[in-house]
């Protein structure tokens, strides 16, 4: 899946996944796609409420040998 944006959050445990996510959302135009990268496992559960609490889309999420990689769109 292409991408506009890449956000590496590897290492980063919560809540610092979603907070860097915000930001980098915040730089974002509508309707363009971040990529991240995550080793923290309570991001999968964190990426999903922040989309639901605001707005964004999450495109799709995906676990590969304890890393975590999220696309999610901007509304």
């Amino acid at each position: 899946m292409n991408f506009d944006k890449e956000l590496d959050a590897r290492g980063l445990n919560c809540p610092l996944p979603i907070l860097r996510t915000k930001k980098f959302l915040a730089e974002l135009e509508s309707g363009q796609i971040l990529k991240v990268s995550s080793t923290d496992p309570g991001s999968v559960k964190d990426m999903q409420a922040f989309a639901r609490q605001t707005g964004n889309e999450l495109l799709s999420t995906a676990e590969n040998g304890g890393e975590f990689v999220f696309m999610m769109r901007k509304h």
